[in-house]
């Protein structure tokens, strides 16, 4: 996990972007969201399973990304202690799942066949 980078986050160092980030969960559709950052290491390594989810999945369940060093108020608003960190929800919008640290692309796919979604 990336303490520091939550404490770089609360500190006002992180800087907000231009473009909001995306509001999650989707609204009547299974979400599975990752919040991290574009420069941490373990994000870096998520950042193909998630392209790869973004495609195979798309129509079936929404997948997200967001980066709190861009959108410093995100983290609080989804009680995050370190990143990065997974939250699936279910279609109805209730959180089922949450991780933190890399999550193998397997286990995300089992998480999102237990919500449904195949």
């Amino acid at each position: 996990m990336v303490l520091i980078a939550v404490s770089l986050l609360f500190s006002g160092i992180a800087y907000a972007g231009s473009v909001p980030p995306p509001q999650a969960p989707t609204k009547g559709m299974v979400t599975m969201v990752d919040i991290g950052a574009k420069k941490c290491i373990p994000c870096k390594m998520m950042a193909p399973i998630m392209e790869e989810l973004e495609k195979e999945y798309k129509g079936k369940a929404s997948i997200l990304f967001i980066d709190v060093w861009e959108h410093p108020n995100e983290a609080p608003k989804y009680g995050i202690r370190g990143i990065p960190t997974q939250i699936f929800y279910d279609k109805d919008g209730k959180e089922t799942f949450r991780h933190s640290g890399f999550f193998d692309k397997k286990s995300i796919v089992e998480q999102l066949v237990k919500l449904g979604v195949k």
